[in-house]
């Protein structure tokens, strides 16, 4: 890949990171992973699967201590509530509250719904290309990270 190409990749990103920037305003205190997380809380217990930290962080493949603080925080605020398993106490279970509910609503199903239907000119193949291409990226730059400070 020549550089031109590699920079556009890099400015690309970028216009990606405007565009999420673009989100409405989530309430004070509230963080953008919260919003992920009660999306991932709720998939799973939809298919019937008691939901602990390790599967968020699974799920998302972020490393369980940071995961693991923001479920405190999501706890702390009445977003998501922790239950030990009756049949082990060191295994803890997580629900999303009223609360959290419908703070996913709102982000999740009513924002998402509206933008998706001012997105047709965007195919599913498009989409998921664009997907690939980013999470590869993404790992390309995380694996190789190059110092030029040597």
């Amino acid at each position: 890949m020549n550089i031109e190409l590699i920079k556009r990749m890099l400015d690309a990103c970028y216009q990606g990171k405007r565009i999420r920037d673009m989100l409405p305003p989530l309430p004070e205190g509230v963080a953008s992973s919260y919003i992920q997380y009660l999306d991932v809380i709720e998939a799973l217990d939809a298919k019937g699967i008691q939901v602990k930290v390790s599967d968020v962080s699974d799920a998302l493949a972020l490393p369980r201590p940071g995961v693991t603080r923001t479920i405190k925080d999501m706890e702390a605020k009445g977003y998501v509530e922790k239950q030990s398993s009756s049949s082990d106490g060191r295994v803890t279970y997580l629900t999303v509250t009223e609360a959290g509910k419908a703070l996913s609503e709102k982000y999740n199903k009513q924002y998402f719904k509206e933008l998706s239907s001012h997105m047709d000119s965007i195919s599913d193949e498009e989409a998921i290309c664009m997907i690939q291409t980013i999470e590869k990226f993404y790992k390309i730059m995380s694996e190789r990270r190059i110092n030029l400070d040597k």
